[in-house]
């Protein structure tokens, strides 16, 4: 019996709505949680996009966190301006320093890749800290003398964080069913064979690569906007891809709803055991690392290969 793909409208208009909504009846923790939550499953999924789909495994995708979010704290020091008219720039810093330094990451392969990645982030990150002009070790302050309503300011930072939440699901859904999509997901499975059909792995890597640098840049800047402050850290943390992998891997990757599933089990977990049991940090990384072995033991494709065969929806039709 032939599968049938949801309607990206399907959902996106009904979750639209309830974004708009929210303000009116979360408090201001609850939408900083709720901004959390969204931002990370944009993360996740552009992570998901290079390595489910694109076969490029990465460990130093918090490079693109922290170049989105200085891009934001520093021009917005330079020119004056409401952050909320720089954002398109934080994701034009991304896209391009994936796209500056892909035609030496290309050059390696499977686990060299990953870790060269990895070794440019911890670079950028040392010369971040070492450049005054950045703040240094000190950090920065957002520039907020733009902005005449704080409360306004708390409600835009939520939306932002709904549509990049939203447009990474749906956009991610829509590119599979595209040749390009198809093109990511041949490459992933065989790129000899890939090669053979006439595709371009090197465009089709460029491609998914810019896209998951410049996506993850702007979830960045979002989500320090809401904070005010930047120390590198913290931006250039590498526990934000650590979140990615494990929400990717747990819920399925190279999945739709996996990276979904993964990061509300990573702050359900959170919230469950720091806040509400009052358990050390230990005890939550403890049970991150259980809940990790299980699922690697009894669903080695993650969560999302436990469905029935019968409720299987593709990702392309």
């Amino acid at each position: 019996m032939k599968t049938s793909t949801l309607n990206p409208l399907a959902w996106t208009l009904p979750c639209a709505v309830a974004a708009w909504l929210a303000p009116h009846w979360l408090d201001a923790g609850l939408m900083r949680l709720a901004s959390e939550v969204l931002l990370a499953i944009c993360m996740a999924q552009m992570w998901n996009l290079l390595a489910g789909y694109g076969g490029l495994m990465s460990l130093g995708h918090q490079l693109f966190i922290g170049v989105g979010a200085y891009a934001l704290f520093d021009l917005a020091q330079r020119t004056g301006l409401s952050p909320f008219w720089l954002l398109p720039a934080t994701g034009l810093a991304g896209a391009l320093c994936a796209a500056l330094i892909a035609p030496a990451l290309f050059r390696l392969r499977d686990a060299y890749f990953a870790i060269g990645i990895w070794v440019v982030a911890e670079i950028v990150a040392l010369l971040v800290s070492k450049t005054a002009a950045l703040g240094g070790n000190a950090g920065l302050t957002l520039d907020m003398s733009a902005l005449e309503d704080i409360e306004l300011f708390g409600q835009m930072s939520f939306w932002l964080a709904c549509a990049l939440g939203i447009v990474s699901v749906a956009g991610l859904q829509l590119l599979m069913r595209s040749r390009l999509g198809l093109a990511m997901t041949a490459v992933r499975d065989n790129e000899v064979a890939a090669r053979s059909v006439g595709i371009d792995v090197r465009r089709v890597r460029l491609v998914a690569f810019v896209i998951s640098g410049g996506m993850s840049a702007l979830a960045g800047a979002v989500y320090f906007m809401g904070g005010m402050f930047l120390v590198p850290s913290s931006a250039f943390d590498v526990n934000w891809v650590v979140m990615m992998l494990f929400a990717t891997l747990i819920g399925g990757i190279g999945t739709l709803g996996g990276p979904v599933i993964g990061v509300l089990i990573w702050f359900g977990l959170r919230e469950l055991l720091a806040t509400t049991l009052g358990l050390s940090g230990g005890w939550y990384l403890i049970a991150m690392g259980a809940v990790a072995v299980l699922v690697s033991l009894y669903a080695p494709r993650g969560l999302m290969g436990l469905r029935p065969r019968t409720f299987t929806r593709k990702a392309t039709p």
